[in-house]
């Protein structure tokens, strides 16, 4: 979920459409004003191409990115506001803005629940077991790349990819530590296995949970897209195959006990997902709905370990009989204390990345602000008019290698283009694998250059980079062959 280093893309899309002259709008012209050569409109785009590179060079600047997004957002909303109300039509102004925060309301609702599983999951030391299930197989390097290859690209389309890609990553650098080779080809792997993974599934990204959420494309309609997606991680990880190391690590693995309840959790969180899904297509509520009712299950689950525990405390003879009573009678409550921490439901969801979260609010309500001010239509004409939509979905797909492709896919749902639900398939598809294009494309691709640092780089990623376009443009020739019906 990391957008920096791929955000100035966004500036080349937008600055075009100032020569663009009276759009078509959605609702009648009567009730929307446009005020694309309007100060507004030159102020606003001002102001978001301001944020976006202030976010850019969040590293450099040390400014956390969703500083300056808020802010620019609040600053294209209040302009909006204020013209409309000197017109005496700031209803209509307001109302815009509700409904582009009730869309951001129901994305946030969603990952939160889903983020907080996860930080369930992490503290039942779930993801630790599976690692040291990894390691302690003595599988060979090829082995191992293939397994953690297919394993991403399996759980990326349930979890977010970037704890799908971290998760791997890190079972990857444990048993490479005496092979750089191995560790960087397996973090390529990854990275493309990840986005494509996460491209076939509505809970694999920002991107496809846009999609669903916006009621385009059904629960089911999206795995149409998996053998495209399949191709795409197929294709590079073949090639990669024959320079993958063929001996065996030595490394001695740990052990990891499960403490009690880490099975029922992961129960519970397919349970949610099944809530959210059912939601959505019986109920036609919103997938948060769903969320949120997992979430419930969560806290009442939370509940019952917590009172369950309360009733069985430890004992002084679980502890060093070699401490004295006072220093046993401290390490009980200080265990109690950790206890009542990892049973506390508040404390995940306080950990959840709320930097990225506050980010997607300012570039959504921001590209909702350009969008009522009458740019998006006006690049809607511009992309969809004058190109064909199969080259337009494509040209966006590849920018996705430099732009958070999240923000592409609500940009272009906010302009509402009229294309086929095959059209729509494609663009999911180019935008989730686009992302593999370059290491900084994705947020896999980036939390793996900190993780791997030194053996995954930058140009490691690129010499890969003829066989990853490859697979790009096959896997949009598949969707066309198995998913003609949808054109």
């Amino acid at each position: 979920m990391r957008c920096s280093l791929r955000l100035l893309g966004i500036a080349a899309l937008l600055l075009p459409t100032l020569g663009v002259a009276g759009v078509e709008t959605a609702t009648p012209a009567l009730q929307r004003l446009d005020l694309t050569h309007h100060w507004v409109g030159y102020f606003s785009l001002a102001v978001m191409v301001a944020a976006y590179v202030a976010a850019t060079f969040e590293e450099a600047t040390e400014l956390r990115k969703s500083k300056p997004m808020l802010l620019a957002a609040t600053l294209i909303w209040f302009a909006i506001v204020f013209t409309y109300q000197q017109r005496g039509l700031d209803q209509l102004a307001v109302t815009a803005f509700k409904s582009n925060l009730q869309t951001y309301i129901e994305l946030l609702l969603f990952i939160m629940v889903s983020m907080t599983y996860l930080n369930a999951m992490k503290d039942m030391q779930i993801f630790d077991a599976l690692k040291v299930w990894l390691v302690s197989r003595h599988f060979s390097y090829r082995q191992l790349f293939w397994i953690t290859g297919w394993l991403v690209f399996s759980i990326s389309s349930i979890i977010n990819g970037l704890t799908a890609g971290l998760l791997m990553g890190a079972v990857v650098v444990a048993v490479g530590k005496d092979s750089p080779r191995f560790v960087s080809l397996a973090c390529i792997n990854i990275v493309v296995a990840t986005n494509a993974g996460g491209s076939f599934s509505p809970l694999g990204g920002i991107s496809t949970l846009f999609v669903w959420q916006h009621g385009v494309l059904a629960f089911t309609e999206f795995f149409k897209l998996f053998i495209p997606c399949l191709v795409n991680f197929l294709i590079p990880a073949a090639a990669m195959h024959f320079a993958v190391p063929k001996d065996k690590p030595t490394i001695e693995a740990g052990e990891v006990h499960l403490p009690r309840g880490a099975k029922r959790i992961i129960f519970l969180f397919g349970v949610t997902i099944g809530l959210a899904v059912t939601f959505d297509m019986t109920l036609h509520l919103p997938a948060a709905a769903g969320m949120m009712a997992g979430l419930s299950l969560l806290q009442f689950f939370y509940y019952y370990l917590q009172k369950s525990t309360d009733s069985h405390p430890q004992k002084a003879s679980e502890f060093d009989l070699s401490l004295n009573s006072d220093e046993i009678n401290s390490s009980i409550l200080e265990a109690q204390r950790l206890e009542a921490i990892r049973l506390d439901i508040f404390e995940k969801v306080g950990r959840l990345e709320w930097d990225t979260l506050l980010f997607f609010y300012g570039a959504m309500m921001g590209i909702g602000g350009l969008g009522y001010i009458g740019y998006l239509d006006a690049i809607s004409k511009i992309v969809y008019g004058q190109l064909s939509p199969t080259l337009a979905n494509i040209s966006i797909g590849l920018s996705s290698a430099f732009v958070d492709n999240g923000t592409l896919m609500f940009a272009v749902l906010t302009m509402h283009p009229d294309i086929p639900q095959g059209q729509w398939l494609l663009l999911t598809l180019t935008l989730g694998v686009g992302g593999s294009l370059l290491a900084i494309g994705s947020a896999p691709g980036i939390g793996l250059l900190g993780q791997a640092k030194g053996q995954y780089t930058f140009s490691s990623h690129l010499k890969w980079f003829p066989v990853i376009l490859l697979s790009y443009f096959v896997s949009i020739g598949v969707h066309f062959l198995v998913n003609a019906q949808s054109f």
